[in-house]
């Protein structure tokens, strides 16, 4: 058998010196393990890109071997092979990282062989967090053989090893394998409460991963059946009661998060910890004062869990984690999406938030230099009780701060709101833990300064020193929970919140109230009926997002007056004097204007009825509660079927909400007639559509939209289009909206129209092409595509929400009203306008055309155009210094991209006219 061996690898070599190296190196592992082979003992089996480690191996082959024929081999490769990455190059070809510290020799005259090996930093850095590393790192995880091979008598000692990012980290399909582990020891071991439950799938279909730790099922029944819906109903009765000792034994949330996977300790640091509080009786810890003495905290995890509930959501983004990126696979960043929530893990997940309502919330991110705990730095959202949870997230933040330092190797952290003057803002609330803190929860993001070892552990011990904080605090800190909530409940608008909010020149200014004494309404009413409301469609989404959010909403049940309007009966109801009234007011309320700050994180206005598009009245009542006994409460959304006259044989559509232009898209897939209104005339507008009758009866229930019945005898100029042939260069965003809206993208060369906020099209000859932003309003001056034509831009990410005027005649902004609301986070305008250009929207002329968002220098916008239209010889242009589709959140303008892509689709013969059409 051994000559048959020998034999093979004779013939192996010899073909070897034509297989390419990489392929050698396949075949050669395939070979090895044909090989007579012993087992390779080692020092450790696991190796780390992030830590320089020495590592000892034994072999013995039973009898003494030539020393000189040995060869160490890592993943069936000589060590040298193993270069260091070179950045410069962007290849693996610096130095070798494994090095033979110790040669291989004889232990005391035995046969036993005995080497020493450093397995370096192949990154040339215990830190991974660089962006160019980060992307790479992951190419290099997995397990390797490791192996000693006698060149003279293919004798083969050997072992598997384990190539990590640190100890600790887990690939996204080892973490359920892990959890069940935890609980199967757990089973046996204890009788503590554990629960796995998946809160939703991402957009590749993976189970997000949520575990719930309790001292038993009683505890988690208690809290949830009991004192939550006592806390968010009558807060006072348990104020009262842990005011006078009756409280009796009760336990609180404390819940871990990640959202950013590529950020890997924040999902890490959760495995580690719910294998201690599930599985130790004691957990110990290392906190460092602010004068850099150490102290022992010992945890008795029974105790901990008389008062705690776990909650770990291991990551928002399992994609993420498989892909190792920060975005999801629709190339969102759902840590700007916890409060619009277009994306589904952010809409299946926030409602498992909102039933628990946690009392603290730690989010695991990376990668900020020194150390970073939230909270924030101002602006801050007016809509938080900020004062109460000031009083608590700022010692907690100090306790996870020092028990990070204290658990690692890192020396100091800081908090953003000491260390920054502004620039890490919690007026924006897509953040989940700034999100949470509208739930009454202590919302702290960890920003651990590099990904490595230490970060790993720091991230641990600040896990550690929240818990133990909430712990020895809980109290105290729920009681603040209660007032923020009884707050809500008894309409107070506390003036101890005005002193923290602050303008950039460190004034108090408060919550900005107006003319009222109180800056959030009594009542918001939504009204149904068409008469009052702009888009219906949208009403029941809000409502929908409002419910799982755990907010209350109610419906009239009889037609209501305010003021001089009258609300038809089933108008939606959101009352103000509720617990979670601060993150109603957030997604509702119109926005403040902060563009005196220097510095701002990220977008800040959320104003759902103005980017989504529908009406909404802000209700003061005064003495008089002309709502009360008139609405009852709303525990689901029920979505009304359209309308549809079935006696006539065409329909008009309006052009008025997204359902139409997905149900319009549909119907031409289908290859049914579509036509587009080309006149103003018998109460239809232009960019109307018409449709066959019996073409749309079967959407009556999937489509919200408002039909009326075009008579036989009346003609309209019509426009029949084909399916447009649409192609996208643009963001991901973008390219999300119009897959949303139900446009099929193909590539340029095929597409009639381009859209596009990044670039130019290659080809423009030919093409309609609608350019939004100013990356694309600058790439067309600098092209000089357009003579005549210029414009400004204060700064990409300036935001606002502005008046505008609107040249509502136009086909493209069909569906829309002269004067309108429009957003932007291009910080630009048009300054001027080719000679033959169509205008089609301008930054209306006012004092007040800002309404919100930070954007300074916009005051240079005011009165010029973000809108224009200019046909050329073979192609059309159309340029938008506006928003369309920011982050999916802007839905009200996608009917212009809609508006501007149908106008360039093929025009089709009309159809044959019914015998009883027209006259």
């Amino acid at each position: 058998m051994k000559r048959l061996l020998v034999g093979f690898l004779a013939l192996f070599m010899a073909l070897a010196m034509t297989v390419p190296f990489s392929a050698q190196a396949e075949q050669s592992i395939e070979t090895v393990k044909a090989a007579e082979a012993t087992e390779l003992n080692v020092s450790r089996s696991v190796l780390s890109l992030t830590e320089i480690r020495d590592v000892t191996i034994e072999a013995d082959f039973g009898r003494k071997v030539d020393l000189k024929n040995l060869q160490i081999n890592f993943g069936g490769k000589a060590l040298a092979e193993w270069k260091q990455w070179d950045s410069e190059v962007k290849s693996y070809s610096g130095d070798p990282f494994i090095l033979v510290k110790k040669e291989p020799h004889y232990v005391d005259g035995t046969t036993k062989i005995v080497a020493e090996l450093e397995f370096g930093l192949p990154f040339g850095t215990a830190d991974l967090s660089p962006r160019t590393v980060r992307v790479i790192y992951k190419e290099l995880l997995g397990d390797y053989e490791l192996s000693i091979v006698d060149s003279d008598s293919d004798m083969k000692a050997s072992t598997t090893v384990k190539l990590n990012v640190y100890d600790e980290f887990l690939e996204w399909d080892e973490i359920k394998p892990s959890i069940d582990k935890i609980f199967e020891e757990a089973n046996v071991q204890n009788e503590r409460y554990l629960h796995y439950e998946s809160p939703g799938k991402s957009v590749e279909g993976k189970d997000m991963h949520l575990v719930v730790l309790a001292k038993d099922e009683d505890a988690v029944t208690n809290y949830l059946e009991n004192v939550l819906p006592i806390a968010l109903e009558n807060p006072a009765e348990l104020l009262a009661k842990l005011k006078d000792g009756t409280m009796g034994e009760f336990q609180v949330p404390v819940w871990f998060n990640n959202i950013h996977p590529d950020e890997v300790e924040g999902i890490d640091f959760q495995s580690e910890l719910l294998k201690r509080f599930a599985l130790d009786t004691e957990v110990s810890f290392t906190t460092t004062d602010e004068n850099g003495v150490d102290e022992e905290i010992v945890l008795n995890v029974d105790e901990v869990l008389d008062h705690l509930i776990f909650i770990f959501n291991f990551s928002h983004n399992p994609d993420g984690r498989v892909h190792n990126t920060r975005a999801n696979a629709n190339g969102f960043d759902l840590n700007r999406d916890n409060a619009y929530q277009t994306q589904v893990e952010t809409i299946q997940l926030n409602p498992v938030i909102a039933k628990w309502t946690p009392l603290a919330m730690m989010e695991g991110h990376g990668y900020v230099k020194g150390f970073l705990i939230e909270p924030a730095t101002p602006p801050h959202n007016p809509n938080f009780e900020y004062d109460l949870l000031m009083e608590g997230m700022i010692p907690q933040a100090h306790a996870m701060g020092q028990a990070g330092i204290g658990n690692s190797n890192l020396t100091s952290y800081f908090l953003a709101s000491e260390g920054y003057n502004d620039g890490w803002d919690d007026m924006g609330p897509s953040y989940t833990p700034i999100f949470s803190m509208l739930h009454g929860t202590l919302g702290h993001t960890v920003e651990v300064p590099s990904l490595s070892q230490d970060a790993y552990d720091a991230m641990v011990g600040a896990g550690l020193g929240m818990t133990n904080y909430v712990f020895e605090n809980k109290d105290e800190l729920y009681t603040r929970q209660l007032e923020i909530f009884k707050r809500g409940i008894d309409g107070e608008d506390n003036r101890a919140v005005d002193p923290l909010l602050t303008n950039a020149a460190g004034e108090s200014i408060g919550r900005v109230r107006g003319e009222h004494e109180n800056f959030f309404p009594d009542y918001y009413v939504i009204p149904t009926d068409k008469r009052n409301q702009k888009n219906v469609s949208e009403v029941y989404n809000m409502v929908d997002y409002l419910l799982r959010n755990g907010v209350k909403v109610e419906q009239t049940t009889e037609d209501v007056k305010i003021g001089p309007t009258t609300y038809p009966k089933g108008a939606y109801v959101v009352p103000m004097k509720q617990a979670k009234r601060g993150l109603a007011n957030a997604m509702l309320y119109v926005g403040d204007d902060v563009s005196d700050w220097d510095a701002m994180y990220d977008p800040v206005v959320a104003n759902f009825p103005a980017l989504r598009g529908f009406d909404i009245v802000d209700v003061r009542m005064g003495d008089k509660d002309v709502l009360e006994d008139l609405t009852v409460a709303v525990s689901e959304v029920t979505v009304p079927a359209s309308e549809l006259d079935e006696s006539k044989a065409r329909q008009v559509l309006k052009n008025v909400n997204n359902d139409t232009i997905k149900m319009v898209n549909e119907l031409l897939k289908e290859g049914k007639h579509v036509g587009i209104i080309q006149e103003e005339k018998f109460g239809f507008q232009k960019g109307d559509f018409i449709v066959r009758t019996e073409d749309v009866t079967s959407y009556v229930d999937k489509y919200l939209f408002e039909a009326v019945a075009l008579p036989s005898y009346r003609y309209i100029e019509t426009k029949w289009i084909a399916q447009p042939k649409v192609a996208s260069n643009g963001s991901d965003q973008l390219i999300f909206s119009l897959n949303e809206l139900g446009f099929d993208l193909t590539d340029e060369e095929q597409a009639s129209v381009v859209v596009s906020d990044s670039n130019l099209p290659k080809n423009l000859a030919g093409k309609t092409f609608v350019g939004i932003g100013n990356s694309v309003l600058k790439a067309v001056h600098e092209a000089n595509l357009l003579e005549g034509f210029d414009y400004k831009t204060t700064k990409g990410g300036h935001e606002g929400l502005i008046k505008t005027t609107v040249n509502a005649e136009h086909p493209l902004m069909a569906g829309y009203r002269q004067e309108e609301v429009f957003y932007t986070t291009r910080g630009s305008w048009i300054t001027s306008v080719p000679d033959k250009a169509e205008v089609l929207a301008t930054v209306k002329d006012a004092s007040d055309f800002f309404i919100a968002g930070w954007w300074p220098g916009h005051d240079g916008a005011k009165g010029q155009t973000l809108a224009f239209t200019q046909q050329l010889d073979d192609a059309t242009i159309t340029l938008f210094a506006n928003d369309l589709a920011f982050r999916a959140h802007t839905k009200y303008y996608y009917r212009m991209l809609a508006n501007s892509i149908y106008s360039s689709a093929d025009e089709v013969e009309s159809p044959e006219r019914e015998a009883d059409q027209y006259e």
